[in-house]
């Protein structure tokens, strides 16, 4: 079954909310290896699908 394609503001909307996350990671959250890993690892999750989407 195929996907469909991602609007531009559903697209927005997830980056928004992945940069809002991130940034109270950042402000509230100890900073050690494995917060900076699971945050590099979430980028991944949501921008990978982001750009095939677009890419398409």
């Amino acid at each position: 079954m195929a996907r469909k394609k991602l609007s531009q503001t559903q697209i927005a909307s997830i980056i928004i909310l992945w940069i809002v996350l991130v940034v109270y990671i950042l402000l509230y959250a100890d900073l050690t290896a494995v917060t900076l890993i699971s945050i590099l690892i979430s980028g991944a999750i949501v921008f990978i699908p982001v750009y095939k989407n677009i890419k398409k």
